[in-house]
């Protein structure tokens, strides 16, 4: 009996990989900024490396789903179903992150965060303040930077060379301002890490096991 994997017009593995790829590609390209008035099949072919036609199929499937759409320009935008995707997940990051990053800031008395990247940058996801201190700084959730900035970035880029450690800078982003992060582990489903920000001096060596630990227990509830 002949294998299914290789007979005529079968999707193999490694082909339906990279399908996919190219479809992530397409929204990640759209998502940019520079990308808010849309695109045209010929721009996205050119933008991504690959022939018209495939980015045209790309296109089509990723409409049929809502991800994509079309104006009567022929430009391509992102698609409503991916705010309903994210509408879903964001009640569910909150309540798997919130009731660690709480404990966290009131611990450390530093604000808490759990970053998460997103279109090749740190995005902050949710943000706690401590409850009980008279200063501290102010983190608003969708704040975004490059991953080489903060500690919350620079956690992530460490985290993908498998460093799960804590991570410290400071005044990078905000002057007078000290960051620890930690990556989240993989297996969560998302990537990037958790952290703390405060306007005074942090150690290190006691509040970094703090902060891998929370890492750890945010990235199990996700999982």
């Amino acid at each position: 009996m002949p294998d299914p994997e290789h007979s005529q017009g079968a999707v193999r593995p490694r082909e339906s990989v990279q399908t996919l790829d190219r479809g992530l590609r397409v929204l990640e390209v759209l998502a940019r900024p520079e990308a808010a008035g849309g695109l045209t099949v010929a721009e996205l072919a050119r933008e991504l490396g690959v022939g018209r036609t495939v980015v045209y199929r790309l296109v089509e499937t990723l409409a049929d789903h809502g991800l994509v759409g079309r104006a009567g320009d022929g430009r391509c935008r992102l698609g409503m179903g991916l705010t309903q995707l994210a509408g879903s997940l964001g009640p569910r990051i909150r309540a798997s992150a919130t009731p660690t990053l709480r404990r966290l800031a009131d611990e450390v008395g530093a604000t808490a965060h759990l970053t998460l990247l997103e279109s090749g940058e740190a995005a902050a996801a949710v943000v706690v303040e401590p409850s009980w201190t008279d200063l501290h700084v102010a983190y608003r959730v969708g704040t975004r930077h490059a991953l080489d900035e903060g500690a919350a970035g620079r956690a992530v880029l460490a985290g993908r060379a498998g460093d799960l450690g804590a991570v410290m800078t400071k005044g990078e982003l905000q002057s007078g301002a000290v960051g620890v992060a930690a990556p989240l582990p993989p297996g969560c489903g998302v990537e990037g890490s958790v952290g703390v920000v405060s306007l005074g001096e942090l150690d290190l060596a006691s509040v970094g096991p703090r902060i891998v630990a929370a890492a750890a227990e945010v990235a199990a509830r996700l999982g």
